[in-house]
């Protein structure tokens, strides 16, 4: 029972999970520019009145969600979102603030992070293509025959443990950037006193979906490499 239960996990979940994060990092990577444009982003900036007055947190004002490819941002809560132009050199819209907004630390990354994390989502979407192959072909008959060579599997198994790595490493890199740019802006409007724009800066829920989506492309990745010991110790 055991080793059904063990069998099923690898040939069925593992893909599912492979999936998962393939969707949610891809959700995280094109939001806010291209899609759920006030759902998703990887920095906020919302109007607030926590850093100039102390017992105050709601207020209407400017708000301003950033991705990876872009912004969108609004003049008030009621108004509609404006996003820019999807691009891995994007330009966040600040003119909805004020003069004496700290704009110029939302700065976008260097274009090498947007870069790197497109090259690992790419190699991504092909390591799940084959690592499903190699999962179920036992039953594509006589075309299952080629996932079956040592050289496709250990292939496979390089590009996951590859496109996990860079993709993870970029990702870290900018949260440290993105939080660092949040601590920046906060501390400048504080520092601003009662006069200060009623704003606050906080990283948000595109990391949260990103952590957990690495999280689940860990098990493929570690069914991959196993599987490649086993090769390499027969």
């Amino acid at each position: 029972m055991l080793t059904d239960i063990s069998k099923a996990t690898t040939l069925y979940l593992t893909p599912v999970l492979m999936l998962t994060s393939l969707f949610l990092v891809l959700f995280a990577y094109l939001a806010p520019a291209v899609m759920l444009h006030s759902q998703v982003s990887l920095l906020t900036v919302t109007p607030s009145l926590a850093l100039t007055q102390s017992g105050s947190t709601a207020v209407d004002g400017p708000s301003m969600f950033i991705g990876m490819l872009g912004s969108c941002s609004k003049p008030n809560n009621a108004a509609g979102l404006t996003c820019t132009s999807p691009s891995i050199s994007p330009h966040y819209n600040t003119s909805v603030f004020t003069p004496n907004t700290p704009s110029s630390v939302l700065a976008p990354p260097p274009t090498v992070a947007p870069a790197f994390l497109a090259v690992s989502l790419a190699f991504s979407i092909i390591f799940f293509i084959m690592f499903t192959a190699i999962s179920f072909r036992h039953l594509m008959g006589k075309a299952g025959n080629i996932w079956e060579k040592p050289m496709i599997q250990r292939a496979s198994a390089w590009i996951g443990i590859s496109s996990f790595l860079v993709g993870l490493a970029s990702f870290l890199i900018i949260r440290m950037y993105f939080g660092k740019a949040a601590d920046d802006f906060n501390q400048s409007i504080r520092g601003q006193g009662t006069n200060g724009p009623q704003l606050i800066a906080n990283t948000s829920n595109a990391f949260t979906m990103i952590w957990v989506g690495y999280a689940f492309f860990a098990v493929p990745v570690v069914v991959s490499l196993a599987k490649l010991h086993v090769l390499a110790t027969k």
